[in-house]
């Protein structure tokens, strides 16, 4: 259960460093290409584009394909953009391959927890989809270290507006010379090779081969997660039972009542999480922290990585046992307070210091990394019926990154117009919404089967 889960969780990875990335080329890639404002937002933005589009077909994917080789599609497509924006000549080959990539996020943000929670055992489910969490801030970690060795050794002596002399150096020194961003990009052919050999060893999910009529592997693939004979016949049975002879998913089922309000939540809590400023951190964390007067921020970033990855281990560790919804209580309210902090660092009428900056920012990290981002994929692999998983995934997927695009696109005009201040103080105000939804909408799911869950959204 444990390998399975690790193996899928991998492609967290893939996802976190294709995310975070990008923060340390927005620069170079604005000046080589003269990017204003909103340009630089549409570079950002177009991975997310592809997200959106991922997230959409994922659900119809992996019910149709089934988990596994759903992966193995994601696995691929990571490879093509990897390696498509290490190579390409323009901008719009650029936002072609990084569309591509987004695509795979919005893939791999769909069906590695949903894989998670199909193969966990209730009492492990919380833990185990949280290393698919963890995954992701790895790779956010991966993505800054690569981005500030890269730099830290790349020959950038060329002007960035010198693009003849660019153009005629070889492919090779251009990826970690004057064109580093090449680089940055293309190193995420590694970790992408080691998620495609590895997803070939794992078997499909148990649910989704139940759903499919196929008792027989279903039945073998439990008997390696539960112990006891009794068990396996059990948990058989209580599947069986829950997708209720659906063999395929439906869009109308979605509009059953329960499950309606579910996919409502679940899409809301996922848009909301994006506004309270976790991306804008990912995304432009280093143009943050040059604005407020950081000397290295690509170095600060690495900080800001370690920080998030560190408190995921203690998430995993604690889920389970705090439950989901303490934990977004105990961390929203800590996130308020470091967003009010840090916006009041940024107000021309304070003479704050560095350290205070940084010290707020990393708590608000903390706060972000123990609660909004370590629950999040785990509720929406939990909320959802068997049967109309993958598609209810995706409609709170696409939420999601509808939000995160929005983010994404519009987090450079605000730093601007808003001003960093207002931008922080905005974030701080769209946490209340957030914890008003997850205090009086959503059941507290730690220690409950996935069946049990889906009595809950039914009844109503």
């Amino acid at each position: 259960m444990v390998f399975l889960s690790v193996v899928a969780a991998i492609g967290g990875i893939l996802f976190g460093y294709d995310t975070a990335v990008i923060s340390g080329t927005t620069d170079i890639v604005a000046g080589q290409f003269g990017l204003d404002e909103l340009a630089k937002g549409w570079y950002v933005g177009c991975a997310l584009i592809g997200s959106i589009l991922g997230v959409l077909v994922a659900g119809l994917l992996s019910d149709f394909l089934g988990r596994k080789k759903t992966m193995l599609i994601a696995a691929l497509l990571f490879s093509i953009s990897a390696i498509g924006c290490a190579v390409c000549s323009d901008m719009t080959q650029l936002v072609a391959f990084r569309m591509i990539g987004g695509f795979g996020i919005g893939v791999v943000s769909i069906v590695s927890p949903a894989y998670i929670s199909e193969v966990a055992v209730p009492e492990k489910r919380g833990m185990l989809v949280s290393l698919y969490q963890l995954a992701i801030t790895l790779g956010f970690l991966l993505a800054y270290l690569v981005n500030y060795l890269v730099l830290k050794n790349a020959d950038t002596s060329l002007s960035e507006a010198d693009a003849v002399v660019r153009s005629a150096e070889p492919l090779r020194l251009r990826m970690f010379g004057s064109e580093y961003w090449r680089g940055m990009l293309g190193y995420e052919t590694i970790p992408d090779l080691l998620f495609l050999a590895v997803v070939f060893f794992i078997p499909e999910s148990p649910r989704w081969l139940i759903v499919k009529g196929d008792y027989g592997r279903a039945s073998k693939v439990y008997a390696r997660i539960y112990p006891h004979e009794e068990d396996v016949a059990a948990q058989l049975e209580l599947t069986r039972a829950s997708v209720a002879g659906e063999v395929k998913s439906e869009w109308k089922v979605l509009l059953e009542p329960g499950i309606r309000l579910a996919v409502l939540l679940g899409s809301a809590i996922a848009i909301l999480g994006q506004f309270m400023g976790v991306n804008a951190v990912l995304y432009y964390g280093p143009e943050i922290f040059k604005d407020a007067g950081f000397r290295d921020p690509l170095f600060s970033t690495v900080l800001v990585g370690a920080v998030n990855m560190l408190t995921t281990v203690i998430a995993l560790l604690v889920i389970d046992r705090l439950g989901r919804k303490q934990l977004v209580y105990r961390g929203v309210g800590g996130m308020i307070v470091c967003l009010l902090c840090i916006a009041l660092y940024f107000l021309p009428s304070t003479n704050l210091p560095t350290g205070f900056m940084l010290t707020f920012f990393l708590l608000y990290v903390f706060c972000t990394a123990i609660s909004i981002s370590a629950v999040i994929f785990v509720l929406l692999s939990e909320m959802y019926p068997n049967r109309v998983r993958g598609l209810a995934m995706s409609v709170a997927g696409f939420a999601l990154w509808v939000g995160t695009y929005l983010i994404g696109q519009l987090t450079p005009w605000m730093l601007m117009h808003l001003t960093p201040a207002g931008t922080f103080f905005l974030f701080a105000f769209m946490c209340l919404p957030y914890l008003w939804i997850m205090w009086k909408k959503i059941p507290e799911t730690t220690g409950r089967t996935l069946e049990e869950i889906e009595r809950f959204w039914t009844r109503k």
